[in-house]
C-alpha cells in the first residue's frame, strides 16, 4: 500500500492538491478493504482497491526514462568521451562558479587528460540526511595538479527537488556529472551546509585507470539507453562499489553498500583506505568542511582541503 501510494502522489499530472485527494483515496480503499468483512463496503472497498493497484501498476510499468527534458542547469549536459590510448578528451565537464544554493555562474568545459598520469583516488562522503546517508563522489588526480569528480545524480527537471522517496517509483532518471572539484564539492560544503569527508583510497595505477574508464562507460550508456535513479539499488554508492567489484570482483557485498554513510568504515575494513591510520584519524582529518569554507573560490582550493589529509599532501602515518 505504502509503495503504491508513492507512486499514486509523484506521478499523477494532476498537481499536489488532487495529487493528495487522489493518495488519500486510495489510502482510504485500503483501509477500509483491512475491516472485518461483515461490513457490506468492505467487499466493494476491496475490490476498488484493487482495481486500483492494478491500474497504478500499470501506469508505473509503462514509465520509460528519457534524455530529452527541460533539465536544471547543473545537469543539463551529458558527459561525452573520445578514448585514443592513454589520451582521453571529455566534452560537458562541469565547472560552475556557485553563488548560492541553487544559483551559480554556468560554464561547461572541454577537458584533456592521459591516463598515465593519474597519480592517486580521492573518495568522498558529503552527508546531508543524518550519518546513514551521504552523498558519494571519486575525484582523480593528476601529476599536474588538476583534479576531476565523477558523481552519479538525480537528473531533476527544472525547478524539480530531490526526494528519496520519489527516487524508489521512477521519479527521476540518473545522470553521471564530471566536474572540477571547485565547482562539486564546493557547492556541498559552502552553499548546501553538508559535512563532507576526504579519503585517500589505495589503488595501484591500473586499477585507477579501469575505474576512470569505468566511469565513461557508464556516461555514453546512459546517453545510449537512459534508466531511472533508485535510492536503494541505481544510486550514487552501487555505481562505485559495481565498477570497483569488476575491477576487484572478490569485494564482499555489505549493508554499508547502502547505508552510504558508512560506506568508509567498509572501505576501511576491505583496507581500502590509506594505510597506517586507525578509521577515528582518517575521519576526523579527512573532514575537509571548515577547509573548504575557508578556501571558499580560491584556485588552490584542491590543495587547501587536502592539507592533513592522511595520504595527502605529506601528512604522515598516524602510528
Amino acid at each position: 500500500m505504502g509503495w503504491l501510494s508513492l507512486v499514486v502522489w509523484f506521478h499523477l499530472p494532476t498537481g499536489a492538491g488532487l495529487n493528495t485527494v487522489a493518495t488519500a483515496c486510495f489510502v482510504g480503499l485500503c483501509l477500509l478493504a483491512l475491516c472485518p468483512r461483515r461490513w457490506r463496503a468492505v467487499r466493494w472497498a476491496r475490490w476498488g482497491a484493487a482495481i486500483y493497484g492494478v491500474v497504478i501498476l500499470v501506469g508505473w510499468a509503462s514509465l520509460r526514462p528519457s534524455n530529452d527534458r527541460h533539465w536544471a542547469p547543473d545537469v543539463a549536459r551529458a558527459l561525452r568521451a573520445t578514448v585514443s590510448g592513454s589520451n582521453v578528451r571529455l566534452s560537458n565537464v562541469r565547472n560552475f562558479r556557485w553563488t548560492g544554493e541553487e544559483t551559480a555562474n554556468e560554464a561547461w568545459v572541454t577537458r584533456d587528460y592521459d591516463l598515465d598520469h593519474i597519480t592517486a583516488v580521492d573518495l568522498a562522503l558529503s552527508y546531508w540526511m543524518g550519518p546513514a546517508i551521504a552523498h558519494t563522489l571519486v575525484s582523480f588526480e593528476f601529476d599536474d595538479g588538476r583534479h576531476l569528480v565523477f558523481s552519479s545524480e538525480i537528473r531533476r527537471e527544472e525547478g524539480e527537488s530531490f526526494s528519496a522517496l520519489g527516487g524508489f517509483v521512477r521519479r527521476f532518471e540518473s545522470a553521471l556529472v564530471a566536474a572540477e572539484e571547485g565547482d562539486i564539492l564546493r557547492v556541498r560544503t559552502n552553499f548546501r551546509g553538508e559535512t563532507m569527508h576526504l579519503y585517500r583510497l589505495e589503488m595501484p595505477p591500473e586499477a585507477r585507470r579501469a575505474l576512470f574508464l569505468g566511469y565513461l562507460e557508464q556516461a555514453a550508456e546512459l546517453e545510449r539507453k537512459p534508466r531511472f535513479y533508485n535510492t536503494l539499488t541505481s544510486n550514487c554508492t552501487t555505481i562505485v562499489f559495481d565498477l570497483m567489484r569488476k575491477i576487484s570482483p572478490g569485494l564482499p557485498s555489505d549493508p554499508r553498500i547502502l547505508l552510504s554513510g558508512y560506506l568508509d568504515r567498509y572501505a576501511y575494513d576491505e583496507h581500502g583506505l590509506a594505510p597506517g591510520f586507525s578509521f577515528r584519524e582518517l575521519r576526523d582529518r579527512g573532514d575537509i568542511t571548515q577547509r573548504a569554507r575557508a578556501a571558499g573560490d580560491a584556485e588552490d582550493f584542491s590543495r587547501q582541503i587536502r592539507v592533513g589529509v592522511p595520504g595527502m599532501d605529506g601528512a604522515r602515518d598516524g602510528h
